[in-house]
Parts: C-alpha cells; sequence; structure tokens
C-alpha cells in the first residue's frame, strides 16, 4: 500500500529563498512620483548631510590652522634658540675679554696711582732752605734725581692712560696761570733798557751814519 505523500517534499527551501532575493523587492507601485513630503524628507536629509560635512570640514581647517601654528612656533624655537646660542656665546666671550682688558687696566692704573703718589711725595720733600754750603751739591743731584723719576713717572702713565693727556696744562696753586699783558709799566728797569735800545737802535745808527759822513765832507775841505 502506497504512503502519502507530502507536499513539501519536493519544495527546495534555498531555492526559494535565492529566487527571491534576485527577483527583488515586489514594487508595490511602479512608476509613483515622490510625494511632497518624501521630497522635503530628502532635501532635509540632504541638507544635514551636508551641514554635517561642513563641520567636518571646519573642524578639518581648525586642526589644520592649529597644527601649522604649531609647526611656526617650532621653527621659531629652533631659529631663536640658534640664534640666542650664538649671540650669547660670543657676547660671553666679549665680555670677558673686556672684563680681563679692564682688571688689567685696573691694575696697571692702581700701579701707577702709587708710583704716582710715591714720586709726588718725593719731589714734594725736597727742601731748598735746609740745604747748606757743604752739601749744596748732593742735595741738588738728589732733587734732580727725584725730579727725572717723576718726570719718567709721569711720561710713561701718560702713555699708558690716554686720560691724563686730554689736558695737560697745570694751573698754579693761586688759580689761573697769570697772563702777561706786555704793557712797560709791568716791566723792570733793565728790562725797560732793553726795549728802548732795540726800539732806538735803526735810529741811532742812521745818525751815526749822518755825523760820519758830514766829518768825511768837513776833512775833504
Amino acid at each position: 500500500m502506497a504512503s502519502e505523500q507530502d507536499s513539501s517534499d519536493f519544495i527546495d527551501g534555498d531555492y526559494q529563498r535565492e529566487r527571491a532575493v534576485y527577483a527583488g523587492p515586489v514594487a508595490t507601485t511602479p512608476g509613483r512620483a515622490l510625494s511632497r513630503e518624501e521630497v522635503d524628507a530628502k532635501v532635509a536629509e540632504a541638507q544635514a548631510k551636508l551641514a554635517e560635512l561642513k563641520r567636518a570640514q571646519e573642524e578639518l581647517e581648525r586642526e589644520r590652522a592649529a597644527l601649522e601654528e604649531t609647526r611656526r612656533r617650532q621653527h621659531e624655537f629652533q631659529t631663536g634658540r640658534t640664534e640666542m646660542v650664538q649671540n650669547l656665546t660670543r657676547g660671553l666671550g666679549l665680555l670677558e675679554e673686556a672684563e680681563f682688558g679692564c682688571r688689567r687696566d685696573a691694575e696697571q692704573m692702581s700701579r701707577a696711582i702709587v708710583e704716582m703718589r710715591e714720586a709726588l711725595q718725593k719731589v714734594q720733600a725736597v727742601r731748598e732752605e735746609n740745604w747748606t754750603r757743604d752739601n749744596f751739591n748732593v742735595q741738588l743731584t738728589q732733587a734732580l734725581t727725584a725730579l727725572e723719576n717723576a718726570r719718567m713717572e709721569w711720561n710713561s702713565a701718560r702713555l699708558k692712560f690716554p686720560v691724563l693727556s686730554s689736558n695737560t696744562a697745570v694751573e698754579p696753586p693761586g688759580g689761573k696761570p697769570e697772563e702777561t699783558t706786555g704793557l712797560p709799566g709791568e716791566k723792570s728797569f733793565a728790562e725797560l733798557c732793553r726795549w728802548g735800545l732795540a726800539l732806538t737802535w735803526p735810529v741811532a745808527l742812521a745818525v751815526l751814519a749822518v755825523g760820519a759822513l758830514i766829518a768825511a765832507l768837513l776833512l775833504k775841505r
């Protein structure tokens, strides 16, 4: 006796599913135009996507600007560090050399001050009123030696320190040096005689010449 057959035994489920996939969705309303609500929805969706893209672009622009600023600051730091290292190294070398020169000049100036002070004391220590006939030559020789040593110290200091040569005129203890006006009233009698002789000798010579000529003529007669 033949058994009853189930109709599902001859249906391939996988085949039916693949057929449904390749067949695509079933169009309920083929060729139907979009409604106004659907168009508005799509426009709103497109605008939202554009706004999102714009926000993403602005964010990328800000990120790019920040990266460029960081790169600029890094370049500025590198350039500035190199420049300052060079300038500070050179400046330290120049200042150290100048400091050494100033210290050396200061030491030389200190020694010159001591030596000039000693020379001044030796010159001021000379007392002519204490010289006697017996020690005159000895005292004079010592005084000239002290004066020569002081002159050597002075000239040496002038060569080392230009500030000493700026104004070498020494005023007398009473103030400004005396200015001679050359008036006859301020001269002595001997100086007045010399002045008179200097002014009148041409006249006297002319008178003598005339007198000699007259005497020669008289002798010829």
